[in-house]
């Protein structure tokens, strides 16, 4: 266990916040939520003091005090000018989904980290340390590897279930991966899409794809590996959004693998299922939030039961969270290495979101790596625009 006590803020208090803030207090022997930033200075002040922790008026100033840790839990369009600024001043970033709105924003970050790490690598080399207050001018782990460092909140590829399962296939008990499927079938009605940034292109990227399927197709991708090829639709079946509502993609893997990926907020029975069928034996989740070992069923074929045997082997009471990411980032900072999710992992995800809404909207299937820096799609979610018309005014 690490002696370090990184310091932490929240930038941005609304519902998710309350998960950070709970998975910082799960760590308390390892980091401590010192501070708390919303634009809304009563609801930070509410928050802080429901946390123990101080209300600052905005980022500037929270990160002119010095932090280590900066947990970006505002709407999706601030992500990037927000974790932009925090990269300058030496601040290490943990960001909820989505990270950015388009893979070019992404791959801005990406640069804005690498460009800070140099610039900090050469500092240091020149005798001048770390920016004012961070975890590196006290001797932290910050203060070693190349960082700052931008990670983004899947917390679903952490649970005991994912590591097992990626330990398993990674080992060839499971023998050759076959067939998946990845449903997230979510409820979401029309107050939920009253608030401005919800449902639109601009401020929220995208839809179902974007903002709440890719927690599970997010976890499909960390155990199936490289994607080659995405055939999809969306469409807008039942809220009245600028986005889609509802989508579905054929996605062939570099591995030969099979698997269909559907996304929804209008299904009102919700639940978030993957299954992944194997030569030796078929692995399921059904959960909704969140799952611990109970939520898994692995079905053997007839003469591999030590596939389940192994499977029972090391059982765990954890419910996979915002708490055991949280964990890995700081064995990495203490490491000095980048904390999971990186912003390469990420990448992967964020362009498989991309090639489903090019495919959904050029009706063409769409292969990894073909959606270059000067496509549409690269720029945008919505690339050259969605079939159907704007319900509201831009």
């Amino acid at each position: 266990m690490s002696e370090t006590r990184y310091r932490a803020a929240i930038v941005g208090t609304g519902a998710i916040a309350a998960a950070h803030a709970q998975a910082l207090k799960d760590h308390q022997d390892r980091i401590r939520l010192t501070a708390v930033v919303d634009v809304d200075a009563g609801r930070a002040r509410t928050f802080a003091g429901a946390w123990d922790a101080r209300a600052v008026p905005d980022l500037a100033a929270l990160l002119h005090e010095g932090v280590d840790l900066v947990h970006l839990c505002t709407p999706p369009s601030t992500h990037t000018p927000l974790a932009l600024q925090c990269l300058r001043a030496g601040v290490n970033v943990l960001v909820e989904k989505p990270p950015t709105l388009s893979l070019a924003e992404l791959d801005t970050l990406a640069g804005a980290s690498r460009e800070t790490g140099a610039s900090r690598e050469t500092g240091a080399s020149r005798g001048t340390g770390a920016s004012r207050g961070t975890g590196a001018s006290r001797g932290t782990g910050a203060s070693r590897g190349t960082g700052p460092f931008v990670a983004t909140v899947f917390q679903h590829r952490f649970g005991a279930g994912a590591i097992r399962l990626r330990e398993m296939a990674a080992a060839g008990e499971l023998g050759r991966s076959l067939l998946a499927t990845c449903e997230t079938q979510w409820y979401r009605d029309a107050a939920y899409f009253e608030v401005p940034w919800r449902g639109r292109w601009e401020t929220e990227g995208g839809g179902p794809t974007m903002g709440h399927g890719i927690h599970q197709f997010d976890l499909l991708l960390s155990v199936l590996g490289p994607w080659e090829q995405v055939t999809a639709v969306a469409a807008r079946r039942g809220r009245e959004v600028d986005t889609e509502d509802v989508s579905m993609a054929l996605v062939t893997f570099a591995d030969g693998t099979l698997a269909s990926v559907v996304n929804s907020v209008v299904s009102p029975r919700q639940t978030s299922r993957l299954r992944f069928d194997f030569e030796h034996a078929t692995v399921e989740l059904d959960h909704l939030y969140g799952y611990r070992d109970a939520d898994w069923t692995v079905t053997p074929v007839p003469g591999h039961s030590a596939v389940a045997a192994r499977w029972a082997a090391d059982p765990s009471e954890a419910e996979s969270g915002h708490t055991e990411q949280l964990a890995a980032v700081l064995d990495a900072l203490d490491a000095g290495t980048p904390p999971p999710v990186t912003l390469e992992e990420t990448r992967r995800t964020m362009e498989f979101v991309a090639a489903l809404y090019a495919s959904a909207f050029t009706g063409a299937p769409v292969r990894s790596g073909e959606i270059g820096p000067g496509s549409p799609f690269a720029a945008r979610m919505d690339g050259t625009g969605a079939p159907w018309t704007p319900v509201r005014a831009r």
